[in-house]
């Protein structure tokens, strides 16, 4: 990679992480694009004040952006695109407008609307704004105004706004899998893996480090038994009934390690790539009735929304390019073929359900193609 090359990527990892920092402290930023701008805020921080300060900056109406999969939860026709705008009325406050964003106060406000849709084509940049909330693990909404590319650096300099731009929020996570740095290593003996040695590698974004649990001393020449773990606070730390990641966890060291050696990959990818307090969120409307999928999609995710390209980066760094696979998901094994490491076999890894779990342990085999 070019000196060029390096410094571009720097600055757009720079740039998106202050962006995200500013807009989970409640402060608007600026997504430039090509041919249009937005001054945008994130809807689950916007109150009374923030709202009104959006609208005297921009000169323009502020309009409230949702996911298509959350604007169909609030029975607002699809515009085609994957996201809608809402014309923002007299009616409409500011915790209403949370409340729009945050699926678990539906069933506490059943009867809202109607709502105004904008037909207009969808500005990049209001999409990419979005993009950037679900980077900073809120919740996929934004209130955005237009305002014009001549207007950018005096109303940054003016307010001491962030500004990026769309194709660095839209570049961000392959940047950022890409140059993972190896931080640290250490031998840590564990129960049942005692010869065991755990790296560390930290996105140059200074983002949450992923971390490689090297059981005894696999070969680099022939393919190696790993499994890619997806970070489970309430699963994997204080025993969640819930789910069955805290089992997959534990067995799958002890598999590793009886079977000579082999890699679990452990990645900040809580909740499928939504973020604890998320998850916490689609805990609550799986209680309410929905299952796993559908909660994620109430919230405005994706079912899924992880990357596994920094696994493959992570598996390249550490000598590895061919892979027997420890997983039931079927879109791990493409996530990974698809950054360049074979996957040689896929291993079957499941565990008995118990009575908290069976519906999402059935729930990801009926709706998310696992092998289970």
């Amino acid at each position: 990679m070019s000196e060029n090359n390096k410094k571009n990527d720097l600055r757009r990892l720079r740039a998106v992480d202050r962006a995200i920092a500013d807009l989970r402290r409640g402060l608007s930023v600026i997504v430039r694009g090509d041919d249009e701008a937005s001054l945008v805020l994130a809807t689950e921080m916007a109150y009374a004040a923030e709202l009104e300060e959006l609208g005297r900056r921009s000169g323009n109406a502020p309009m409230l952006a949702l996911t298509a999969h959350r604007a169909n939860v609030l029975h607002i026709p699809p515009t085609g695109e994957d996201a809608v705008r809402l014309v923002i009325e007299d009616w409409m406050d500011a915790p209403l407008m949370r409340a729009l964003a945050d699926a678990v106060h539906d069933l506490d406000q059943p009867f809202r609307g109607p709502f105004t849709r904008l037909m207009e084509r969808l500005p990049p940049t209001v999409l990419a704004a979005i993009k950037l909330a679900k980077l900073g693990r809120l919740l996929p909404s934004v209130l955005a105004a237009e305002i014009s590319l001549a207007d950018v650096q005096r109303l940054a300099a003016e307010h001491d706004l962030s500004v990026v731009e769309l194709t660095d929020i839209t570049e961000f996570e392959r940047v950022a899998a890409v140059r993972l740095k190896p931080v640290a290593a250490a031998r840590v003996p564990l129960q049942g893996a005692e010869n065991t040695t755990i790296h560390a590698f930290r996105p140059e974004d200074g983002g949450i480090e992923h971390l490689a649990i090297v059981v005894g001393e696999p070969s680099r020449h022939d393919p190696v038994l790993a499994r890619l773990h997806s970070e489970c606070f309430t699963g994997d730390l204080i025993g969640s009934l819930k789910c069955d990641c805290g089992e997959q966890l534990r067995g799958a060291l002890k598999a590793i390690n009886e079977q000579g050696g082999g890699v679990l990959l452990y990645l900040a990818q809580e909740g499928r790539g939504i973020g604890l307090i998320n998850k916490l969120r689609a805990y609550k409307l799986q209680a309410q009735g929905f299952d796993t999928v559908d909660a994620n999609e109430r919230l405005g995710f994706d079912a899924d929304e992880r990357v596994f390209q920094p696994a493959a980066e992570m598996f390249k760094l550490l000598g590895f390019t061919k892979v027997r696979l420890m997983t039931n998901n079927p879109e791990k094994v493409s996530g990974l073929e698809r950054h360049g490491i074979e996957v040689t076999e896929r291993v079957a890894h499941k565990f008995p359900s118990n009575t908290h779990n069976e519906l999402y342990l059935a729930t990801k085999k009926k709706r998310s193609g696992h092998y289970l």
